[in-house]
């Protein structure tokens, strides 16, 4: 579970990933500051980096990706997850109550 001051920064992005449970797949979506969408099915992190690894090369041939978790808009999760699962992400709140 993500707690508060687990990672050494702020950055709730990086926290994200350095905490990633075990109970939610390694890959997904990261959404760039800047519009652009890079899908991954695995990352690293190093210090203020993370490196995503596509499947599949982009146009360019290049299956893997380092970014700043600064330039990190979003992340999108493809897997079909249950809400109560996000619970090891730290997030709260009523599940399953419509």
């Amino acid at each position: 579970m993500i707690s508060p001051g687990s990672a050494s920064t702020s950055n709730p992005m990086q926290k994200l990933f350095a905490e990633w449970p075990v109970s939610i797949p390694r890959k997904g979506v990261v959404v760039t500051a800047h519009g652009e969408q890079i899908q991954f099915v695995e990352f690293m992190i190093t210090g203020e980096l993370l490196l995503l690894e596509r499947q599949t090369p982009d146009v360019s041939g290049a299956r893997r990706v380092i970014i700043d978790f600064n330039n990190i808009a979003a992340m999108k999760i493809l897997d079909a997850v249950e809400m109560s699962r996000f619970t090891a992400f730290g997030f709260r709140g009523a599940v399953g109550v419509r």
